[in-house]
């Protein structure tokens, strides 16, 4: 999710909070990158508004308890990853806690809280850049995660907050299958992997959801689209030579997925629920054409909500009740920038194998 203007910033929260209200969750997390936009410093106040609609709201008025965390800091380009991470927590959920990365113990969830400032020295969550060499040519750029750590009743899980690295450039990311920009995102989420799954806190079922900006295999889409697809030749008005070729096929998300291959490296690792939403990247950002894409790159399914084998088998599964678990995008219809959100509602079963065991409802939202 992205804060591009106060336009946008207005009609974000207000498809958020309807989620919200059709679901009726009792935790809700929302993941955010590029708090403030590309333009962060003159967009930052957006975040803020943002965050005080959201608050103040009439959807999450029974939400006693919230925390929320901005990295605005973008004077700090060695720290600066312009990640936010926000969470409601309705009043009926009486035992819930919060760990402390530097007590190395839980603490219980009293009031509302804004953090903004000295992140990176936070007890309450975990924030990190990637090293400086895995920055395309060491060039420092707003990628990174934040972690948090959640105890509700008996269960306690991990919430991480990621934003990997984009493709540069069209014509690289087609020399060869896999790109070489996939493999900087491997290299990046496989850090993330591993220091969330280090020996220097309890291992937990996690779950992992924000921009990971992967891309179809573009070599592959190509070679076995490009044949049957409509083809649009643009020419430069002064010399008449070809400036771009533009390749067109309608309802084709099933046929795209066949090369949303990059979550295939992490497959013992990661799972994610069936993908039944057109790709989150890239929309128009014409305020008009809500589900119109834009032709600078090939729509991907850059925003996932991904989890551990552990976290999956706390999800509770469908039985007699419809709806139990839902993973879809937000706004399919409406323009909120050029990544459309997506959400995972589901119900956490807080004891799993036994009897009378409490489920209750979740929503989180990249």
């Amino acid at each position: 999710m992205r804060f591009k203007s106060l336009w946008y910033v207005s009609r974000l929260s207000r498809l958020v909070l309807q989620t919200v209200q059709a679901h009726r969750p009792l935790f809700v997390a929302l993941h955010c990158q590029e708090v403030g936009g590309k333009n962060y410093e003159a967009s930052m106040t957006h975040v803020d508004s943002f965050i005080k609609e959201l608050l103040s709201s009439d959807a999450l008025k029974d939400f006693s308890r919230a925390r929320v965390y901005l990295d605005k800091n973008y004077q700090s380009q060695e720290q600066f990853t312009a990640l936010g991470c926000c969470y409601f927590i309705h009043e009926s959920l009486k035992n819930i806690q919060q760990f402390d990365f530097k007590a190395k113990k839980f603490r219980k969830v009293v009031g509302k809280e804004v953090c903004s400032d000295a992140l990176p020295s936070a007890a309450m969550l975990e924030k990190e850049k990637f090293p400086q060499d895995y920055f395309p040519e060491s060039k420092w750029s707003r990628k990174g995660f934040i972690r948090t750590r959640w105890a509700l009743a008996d269960c306690a899980f991990d919430l991480v907050n990621i934003h990997l690295f984009h493709d540069a450039s069209n014509l690289v990311a087609w020399e060869k299958s896999p790109s070489v920009y996939s493999g900087t995102r491997q290299k990046a989420l496989g850090f993330v992997m591993d220091r969330i799954t280090d020996q220097r806190f309890e291992r937990l079922p996690y779950f992992i959801f924000g921009d990971f900006n992967f891309r179809l295999d573009s070599k592959q889409v190509i070679e076995s689209l490009c044949s049957t697809a409509s083809v649009q030749t643009v020419r430069s008005a002064d010399t008449n030579e070809v400036d771009k070729l533009i390749f067109r096929e309608s309802d084709n998300d099933r046929k795209l997925l066949e090369f949303d291959r990059e979550l295939s490296v992490f497959k013992e690792r990661l799972h994610e629920l069936d993908i039944s939403f057109p790709p989150s990247y890239p929309y128009s950002e014409d305020s008009s054409q809500g589900k119109q894409y834009m032709n600078t790159r090939c729509p991907s399914w850059c925003d996932r909500i991904l989890m551990s084998a552990s976290a999956r088998d706390l999800l509770v599964k469908p039985e007699n009740e419809e709806k139990l678990i839902t993973y879809d995008n937000i706004g399919p219809n409406v323009c909120m920038g050029d990544h459309k959100p997506v959400y995972l509602y589901f119900r956490l079963n807080t004891g799993a194998g036994k009897p009378h065991a409490n489920k209750h409802k979740c929503c989180v939202v990249q």
